[in-house]
């Protein structure tokens, strides 16, 4: 059984602001380390559940948070920015399932570090009308592809959105929601515990589902009206107010292509402290 491990960082264990997350700060190197341990932890779960291959796409930020020497030698690592599908590139390469880990809540509701892609720029992301986060998208695009969420971590708030788009997956919390910026955590001693055993458990769900294709149309706000305007000018892509913009798509992968470029887009028009 071959499984795809999208690994994002705001929903690792003891992770609760801007600096645990930020490449070059002491706190990130601190929380590189976390975060490693809970992609070893779930690797060790999945191929005690019958796992024989585990490729980890690094998802988060730069891409390259996670500690490659200290990877678990049963699994490879896709590392590195730029990648066609983003979080979920590998999708695409015949695996039997994938682990959601680290992951957070939207943009405009409440969870540590939530956001959409862009940290603070976006204020809400609805896919087919349905307010989205990052899992929700990615859950979308594993459908389109016959390929079952195995497995999500991160906030109680992000397990709360999971339940509604991977209600049969494993769920694993790692720390407890106070504030965007606060959480009750556990240590990495028990988190780890917690994520090899559901690890387990969640292959008992590896297998190939029948591919679900569709069309699909994605609508984001902007805490700004210049960033709607600027991703306006893409082609296909239509301003439907004065800070939201929406396009259809033929199928989840080009959705999420067009979504990327929205975001890259709107990043670029962001200029210092005026957004």
């Amino acid at each position: 059984m071959r499984i795809l491990l999208s690994a994002d960082m705001e929903g690792a264990t003891g992770v609760t602001w801007t600096d645990d997350v930020i490449p070059g700060t002491e706190q990130w190197q601190r929380f590189r380390r976390m975060f490693t341990g809970d992609v070893n932890a779930t690797i060790a779960g999945l191929h005690a559940g019958g796992a024989t291959d585990v490729l980890v796409n690094e998802a988060h930020s730069s891409q390259r948070n996670l500690l490659l020497e200290d990877l678990d030698p049963r699994a490879r690592m896709l590392t590195g920015r730029h990648k066609p599908l983003s979080m979920m590139q590998g999708i695409e390469s015949g695996v039997d399932g994938v682990v959601f880990l680290g992951y957070h809540a939207a943009a405009g509701v409440d969870g540590v570090l939530s956001h959409t892609y862009l940290e603070n720029q976006i204020t809400g992301v609805w896919l087919d009308g349905t307010l989205a986060s990052e899992g929700r998208l990615n859950a979308g695009m594993a459908a389109e592809y016959g390929v079952p969420v195995l497995m999500v971590t991160g906030d109680d708030k992000t397990i709360e959105d999971a339940l509604d788009y991977a209600p049969g997956a494993s769920m694993v919390q790692v720390k407890e929601c106070v504030s965007r910026y606060a959480a009750i955590c556990s240590p990495p001693s028990v988190t780890a515990s917690l994520l090899t055993g559901a690890a387990e458990e969640s292959m008992k769900r590896a297998g190939r589902n029948e591919p679900a294709p569709g069309t699909h149309r994605i609508e984001v706000e902007f805490d700004a009206s210049h960033l709607a305007a600027a991703a306006a000018v893409i082609p296909t892509v239509e301003q439907i107010g004065v800070r939201r913009v929406g396009f259809d798509a033929p199928n989840m992968t080009e959705a999420m292509k067009a979504f990327k470029i929205v975001t890259a887009i709107a990043a670029g028009a962001v200029q210092g402290i005026y957004g």
